[in-house]
C-alpha cells in the first residue's frame, strides 16, 4: 500500500514539473554525454599511445654532403663508417636490446619521401641527394633509446640518433588537452544538472505543500515523505543517462569505427566493447547525482 502510494505521488510530481523535468533530462544528457565522452577520449589517448610507442622507431641519421650537425662538417658518410655503425648495431652490447632494424640507402629513403608526400608541392623539390641515409632500429624496449645513443655517440659520419615518440608527444599533449577539456566542461554541466535537479525537486515540493502539511499531521516520517522527491530525481536523471548511454555507443559505433576506422586503419581505435562498458557508469553517476541532490533539495525544504 505504501509502495503503491509512493509511486502515485512520483508521477504526479512528474507530471506537474513536466517542462522542468524535461530540463532535467536535457542536462543530464548533454553533461554524462561529455562525461563519457572524456572517458573514452581518454581509454583512446592510452589506446594510440600503446600502439605507437610500440611501433615508434630509432632513426640513426648518417651524414650527408649538407649536414652540420653532430660531427658531420658537411661530409658525407664513407662506406666504411656505416658498416662500423651496423656492427655496433650486431654487437653484443646492444644486441640484447634491439628487436631488429633495417637499412635505408638514399634511394629507398626518396622512395618512402615520394610515397609518403604524394602530391604535395615538396615532393617535387627533393632529390635523393638530399635525404640522408638511415638505420631504423626496432627497440625491444622502446623507452630505453638512451642505451643506443651512449653506444653510438663518437661513432664518425653520424649525424644524430632520433626516437620517433619525440614526435609523438606534442600530439598526445594536445589530445590530453582536448581530454581535460571535455572534462572541465563536464563538470561545469553536472554542476549546472545538480542545481536543476534540486530546484525541479523544491519546486514540486512547493506545488505539494498543503499534501506533505497533512502527511506531517498524520505522523508521517521525513523519509517517507522524501522518497518520493527522490525518486522523481532519479527518473529524470536516469532518462538523460540512458540517452547519453546510447548517444556515446552511437559516436563509437558511426564516427569511431565507422569512419575513423576506415579512414585511419593503421590506427587502434576504441570499439564498441569499450563504449558499453561505459553505459554502466554513466546511468550510475547518474543516478547518484540525482539522488544525493534530490536528498539535499527535499530535506532542506522540511526544515523551512
Amino acid at each position: 500500500m505504501r509502495f503503491g502510494f509512493v509511486m502515485s505521488e512520483v508521477g504526479q510530481g512528474l507530471r506537474r514539473n513536466l517542462s522542468m523535468v524535461i530540463s532535467v533530462v536535457l542536462v543530464t544528457f548533454i553533461s554524462l554525454t561529455f562525461v563519457g565522452t572524456a572517458i573514452l577520449l581518454q581509454a583512446q589517448i592510452n589506446q594510440m599511445k600503446s600502439y605507437w610507442y610500440d611501433r615508434a622507431q630509432v632513426a640513426v641519421y648518417m651524414c650527408t654532403e649538407f649536414s652540420t650537425a653532430g660531427g658531420c662538417d658537411t661530409q658525407a658518410a664513407t662506406p666504411d663508417q656505416i658498416a662500423q655503425v651496423e656492427a655496433q648495431l650486431e654487437s653484443e652490447t646492444l644486441a640484447p636490446f634491439i628487436e631488429d632494424f633495417y637499412f635505408e640507402d638514399r634511394d629507398l629513403a626518396f622512395a618512402n619521401f615520394q610515397e609518403q608526400f604524394e602530391g604535395n608541392a615538396i615532393a617535387d623539390l627533393v632529390t635523393p641527394e638530399l635525404l640522408p641515409e638511415a638505420f631504423w632500429v626496432n627497440l625491444a624496449d622502446p623507452t630505453q633509446t638512451e642505451i643506443l645513443e651512449d653506444a653510438l655517440t663518437g661513432i664518425a659520419g653520424l649525424e644524430s640518433v632520433v626516437d620517433q615518440r619525440s614526435y609523438l608527444e606534442g600530439i598526445f599533449d594536445i589530445l590530453n588537452a582536448s581530454s581535460f577539456t571535455a572534462i572541465g566542461i563536464a563538470a561545469l554541466m553536472l554542476v549546472a544538472a545538480a542545481l536543476l535537479i534540486s530546484t525541479t525537486i523544491r519546486l514540486s515540493a512547493f506545488s505539494r505543500r498543503r499534501e506533505l502539511g497533512i502527511m506531517r499531521l498524520v505522523g508521517a516520517s521525513n523519509r517517507f515523505i522524501q522518497t518520493p522527491f527522490i525518486i522523481e530525481g532519479v527518473v529524470a536523471a536516469l532518462l538523460g543517462s540512458i540517452m547519453a548511454g546510447g548517444a556515446v555507443v552511437a559516436i563509437v559505433h558511426f564516427f569511431v569505427q565507422g569512419y575513423l576506422s576506415q579512414t585511419l586503419p593503421t590506427t587502434s581505435f576504441v570499439t564498441l566493447e569499450d563504449a558499453l562498458l561505459v553505459v554502466p557508469v554513466l546511468l550510475g553517476a547518474g543516478a547518484v547525482l540525482a539522488a544525493l541532490s534530490a536528498n539535499v533539495a527535499i530535506t532542506r525544504y522540511l526544515r523551512v
